[in-house]
Protein backbone atom coordinates (compact mmCIF):
# COMPACT_ATOMS: atom_id res chain seq x y z
CA UNK A 1 0.00 0.00 0.00
CA UNK A 2 1.21 3.70 -0.99
CA UNK A 3 0.08 6.64 0.35
CA UNK A 4 -1.24 10.08 -1.42
CA UNK A 5 -1.75 13.36 -0.78
CA UNK A 6 -4.78 15.37 -2.88
CA UNK A 7 -5.28 19.35 -3.07
CA UNK A 8 -8.98 19.25 -3.87
CA UNK A 9 -9.82 23.16 -3.53
CA UNK A 10 -11.62 23.44 -6.86
CA UNK A 11 -13.37 19.90 -7.59
CA UNK A 12 -13.42 18.63 -4.01
CA UNK A 13 -17.18 18.25 -3.79
CA UNK A 14 -17.16 16.49 -7.85
CA UNK A 15 -14.53 14.55 -7.33
CA UNK A 16 -15.53 12.86 -3.71
CA UNK A 17 -19.12 12.42 -4.68
CA UNK A 18 -18.17 11.07 -8.03
CA UNK A 19 -15.71 8.70 -6.74
CA UNK A 20 -12.46 9.32 -8.91
CA UNK A 21 -9.39 11.61 -8.83
CA UNK A 22 -8.93 13.61 -12.19
CA UNK A 23 -5.90 15.36 -13.69
CA UNK A 24 -4.59 16.43 -17.22
CA UNK A 25 -1.78 14.62 -18.58
CA UNK A 26 0.48 18.02 -18.78
CA UNK A 27 0.47 21.47 -17.90
CA UNK A 28 -1.14 24.55 -20.37
CA UNK A 29 2.43 24.83 -22.03
CA UNK A 30 2.50 21.13 -22.73
CA UNK A 31 5.59 20.12 -20.03
CA UNK A 32 4.97 17.74 -17.82
CA UNK A 33 3.91 18.06 -14.23
CA UNK A 34 4.77 15.79 -11.70
CA UNK A 35 1.71 16.51 -9.53
CA UNK A 36 0.18 14.45 -12.98
CA UNK A 37 2.36 12.01 -13.11
CA UNK A 38 1.94 10.47 -10.17
CA UNK A 39 -1.32 9.66 -11.14
CA UNK A 40 -0.01 6.77 -13.10
CA UNK A 41 1.88 5.53 -10.12
CA UNK A 42 -1.64 4.95 -7.87
CA UNK A 43 -2.61 1.52 -7.61
CA UNK A 44 -6.06 -0.40 -6.17
CA UNK A 45 -5.87 -0.43 -2.87
CA UNK A 46 -3.81 2.62 -2.13
CA UNK A 47 -5.06 5.25 1.00
CA UNK A 48 -6.01 9.06 -0.62
CA UNK A 49 -5.88 11.53 1.96
CA UNK A 50 -8.40 14.77 0.28
CA UNK A 51 -7.13 18.28 1.25
CA UNK A 52 -9.60 21.03 1.36
CA UNK A 53 -10.56 24.09 2.65
CA UNK A 54 -7.75 23.99 5.06
CA UNK A 55 -8.74 20.43 6.14
CA UNK A 56 -8.78 17.15 5.72
CA UNK A 57 -12.45 16.26 5.31
CA UNK A 58 -12.56 12.78 3.79
CA UNK A 59 -10.46 9.85 3.20
CA UNK A 60 -10.29 7.25 -0.16
CA UNK A 61 -9.25 3.94 -1.34
CA UNK A 62 -7.65 4.40 -5.00
CA UNK A 63 -10.26 1.32 -6.48
CA UNK A 64 -8.60 1.61 -10.16
CA UNK A 65 -5.10 2.50 -11.87
CA UNK A 66 -5.13 5.51 -13.72
CA UNK A 67 -6.77 5.14 -17.10
CA UNK A 68 -7.73 7.87 -19.97
CA UNK A 69 -10.49 9.79 -19.63
CA UNK A 70 -12.10 13.01 -20.83
CA UNK A 71 -12.14 16.07 -18.53
CA UNK A 72 -15.58 15.82 -16.43
CA UNK A 73 -18.36 17.86 -17.02
CA UNK A 74 -19.21 18.63 -13.60
CA UNK A 75 -16.02 20.38 -13.43
CA UNK A 76 -17.87 23.26 -15.13
CA UNK A 77 -15.35 26.38 -15.37
CA UNK A 78 -12.95 24.82 -12.83
CA UNK A 79 -9.43 25.21 -14.85
CA UNK A 80 -10.55 26.35 -17.83
CA UNK A 81 -6.95 25.58 -19.26
CA UNK A 82 -6.40 22.03 -18.37
CA UNK A 83 -6.44 19.61 -21.72
CA UNK A 84 -9.82 17.62 -22.74
CA UNK A 85 -8.60 14.43 -22.49
CA UNK A 86 -6.13 13.49 -18.90
CA UNK A 87 -5.87 10.92 -16.46
CA UNK A 88 -8.76 9.22 -14.11
CA UNK A 89 -8.71 6.85 -11.47
CA UNK A 90 -11.32 5.61 -9.55
CA UNK A 91 -11.52 5.92 -5.66
CA UNK A 92 -13.74 5.00 -2.87
CA UNK A 93 -14.42 8.00 -0.97
CA UNK A 94 -15.00 8.55 3.08
CA UNK A 95 -16.44 11.67 3.94
CA UNK A 96 -14.95 12.45 7.82
CA UNK A 97 -16.87 13.69 11.12
CA UNK A 98 -13.40 14.68 12.80
CA UNK A 99 -11.90 16.87 10.03
CA UNK A 100 -8.34 17.54 11.01
CA UNK A 101 -6.59 21.35 10.50
CA UNK A 102 -3.00 20.35 9.43
CA UNK A 103 -2.02 23.50 10.21
CA UNK A 104 -2.71 23.22 13.76
CA UNK A 105 -0.68 20.32 14.16
CA UNK A 106 2.54 20.70 12.47
CA UNK A 107 4.73 20.10 15.48
CA UNK A 108 3.63 16.30 14.37
CA UNK A 109 3.88 16.73 10.93
CA UNK A 110 6.44 19.05 9.93
CA UNK A 111 9.08 16.37 10.80
CA UNK A 112 7.87 14.31 8.43
CA UNK A 113 7.18 15.97 5.41
CA UNK A 114 9.26 15.96 1.99
CA UNK A 115 12.04 17.76 1.18
CA UNK A 116 10.47 17.37 -2.42
CA UNK A 117 6.97 17.87 -3.58
CA UNK A 118 5.78 18.31 -0.30
CA UNK A 119 1.93 18.95 0.13
CA UNK A 120 2.20 21.42 2.57
CA UNK A 121 4.20 24.82 3.85
CA UNK A 122 6.03 24.38 6.92
CA UNK A 123 3.02 26.64 8.13
CA UNK A 124 0.54 24.42 7.40
CA UNK A 125 -1.08 26.03 4.26
CA UNK A 126 -1.58 23.83 0.84
CA UNK A 127 0.69 24.65 -1.75
CA UNK A 128 -1.75 25.57 -4.53
CA UNK A 129 0.69 24.36 -7.53
CA UNK A 130 0.01 20.58 -6.21
CA UNK A 131 -2.77 18.09 -7.15
CA UNK A 132 -1.37 14.38 -6.09
CA UNK A 133 1.32 13.76 -3.99
CA UNK A 134 2.94 10.90 -2.45
CA UNK A 135 3.45 10.29 1.51
CA UNK A 136 5.55 8.58 3.43
CA UNK A 137 4.32 5.79 6.05
CA UNK A 138 5.56 7.77 8.75
CA UNK A 139 3.42 10.81 7.64
CA UNK A 140 0.20 8.81 6.55
CA UNK A 141 0.24 7.38 9.81
CA UNK A 142 0.96 10.54 11.89
CA UNK A 143 -2.25 11.52 9.79
CA UNK A 144 -4.30 8.91 10.61
CA UNK A 145 -3.45 9.09 14.15
CA UNK A 146 -4.79 12.83 14.35
CA UNK A 147 -7.87 11.62 12.96
CA UNK A 148 -8.60 8.42 15.14
CA UNK A 149 -11.05 5.76 14.34
CA UNK A 150 -12.49 6.76 11.07
CA UNK A 151 -9.18 6.95 9.71
CA UNK A 152 -7.90 3.41 10.84
CA UNK A 153 -11.34 1.89 9.76
CA UNK A 154 -11.13 2.60 6.70
CA UNK A 155 -7.18 1.37 6.70
CA UNK A 156 -8.95 -1.49 7.63
CA UNK A 157 -11.16 -2.17 5.16
CA UNK A 158 -7.92 -2.39 2.93
CA UNK A 159 -6.29 -4.77 4.96
CA UNK A 160 -9.62 -6.90 4.97
CA UNK A 161 -9.32 -10.25 3.30
CA UNK A 162 -13.04 -9.63 1.94
CA UNK A 163 -12.02 -6.43 0.43
CA UNK A 164 -12.14 -6.57 -3.44
CA UNK A 165 -11.01 -4.07 -6.16
CA UNK A 166 -13.86 -2.93 -8.45
CA UNK A 167 -13.04 -4.15 -11.64
CA UNK A 168 -14.84 -2.23 -14.25
CA UNK A 169 -13.22 1.26 -14.60
CA UNK A 170 -16.17 4.12 -14.94
CA UNK A 171 -16.38 7.08 -17.66
CA UNK A 172 -15.44 4.01 -20.35
CA UNK A 173 -18.71 5.28 -22.58
CA UNK A 174 -17.60 8.62 -22.63
CA UNK A 175 -14.38 7.57 -23.41
CA UNK A 176 -15.21 5.34 -26.53
CA UNK A 177 -17.49 8.19 -27.51
CA UNK A 178 -14.22 10.85 -27.62
CA UNK A 179 -12.28 7.88 -29.67
CA UNK A 180 -15.14 8.11 -32.19
CA UNK A 181 -15.18 12.32 -32.48
CA UNK A 182 -11.41 11.30 -33.19
CA UNK A 183 -12.16 9.28 -35.71
CA UNK A 184 -14.68 11.33 -37.19
CA UNK A 185 -12.01 14.21 -37.55
CA UNK A 186 -9.11 12.02 -38.67
CA UNK A 187 -9.04 13.37 -42.45
CA UNK A 188 -5.90 10.59 -43.38
CA UNK A 189 -8.50 8.19 -43.44
CA UNK A 190 -11.43 8.21 -46.57
CA UNK A 191 -15.06 8.83 -45.87
CA UNK A 192 -15.85 5.12 -46.45
CA UNK A 193 -13.12 3.98 -43.83
CA UNK A 194 -14.09 6.76 -41.30
CA UNK A 195 -17.60 5.36 -41.50
CA UNK A 196 -16.60 1.69 -40.87
CA UNK A 197 -14.44 2.68 -38.14
CA UNK A 198 -17.23 4.79 -36.33
CA UNK A 199 -19.91 1.75 -36.63
CA UNK A 200 -17.42 -0.92 -35.66
CA UNK A 201 -16.97 0.78 -32.57
CA UNK A 202 -20.12 2.17 -31.88
CA UNK A 203 -21.76 0.65 -28.55
CA UNK A 204 -18.20 -1.44 -27.48
CA UNK A 205 -18.46 0.62 -24.15
CA UNK A 206 -21.60 -0.36 -23.52
CA UNK A 207 -21.07 -3.53 -24.20
CA UNK A 208 -17.56 -4.28 -22.32
CA UNK A 209 -19.55 -2.92 -19.05
CA UNK A 210 -22.53 -5.44 -19.85
CA UNK A 211 -20.05 -7.85 -20.11
CA UNK A 212 -17.84 -7.28 -17.11
CA UNK A 213 -20.96 -7.75 -14.84
CA UNK A 214 -20.37 -11.46 -15.55
CA UNK A 215 -16.31 -12.13 -16.10
CA UNK A 216 -13.86 -10.86 -14.08
CA UNK A 217 -11.64 -10.74 -16.90
CA UNK A 218 -11.21 -11.87 -20.55
CA UNK A 219 -11.22 -15.54 -21.07
CA UNK A 220 -8.80 -15.51 -23.92
CA UNK A 221 -5.72 -13.18 -22.78
CA UNK A 222 -6.62 -13.23 -18.95
CA UNK A 223 -6.44 -9.21 -19.08
CA UNK A 224 -8.33 -7.72 -16.13
CA UNK A 225 -8.01 -4.03 -16.69
CA UNK A 226 -11.37 -3.01 -19.07
CA UNK A 227 -9.81 -0.25 -20.69
CA UNK A 228 -6.72 -2.14 -22.08
CA UNK A 229 -9.62 -4.57 -23.86
CA UNK A 230 -10.58 -3.47 -27.73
Amino acid sequence: MRYWWVNQNQTYRQEVEGGYLWSPKRRADGARNPFYEYMREVAPGDLVFSYAGTVIPAIGIAQSFAYEAPKPAEFGSAGPNWSRIGWRVDVRFQELDIRVRPADYMAQIAPHLPDRYSPLSAEGSGYQGVYLTALSPALAHTLIGLIGQEARSVQEIVNDDAFRIRDVAVGLTEWEDHLARAVEGDRSMSDTERHAVILARRGQGRFKEAVMRFEECCRLTGVERIEHLV
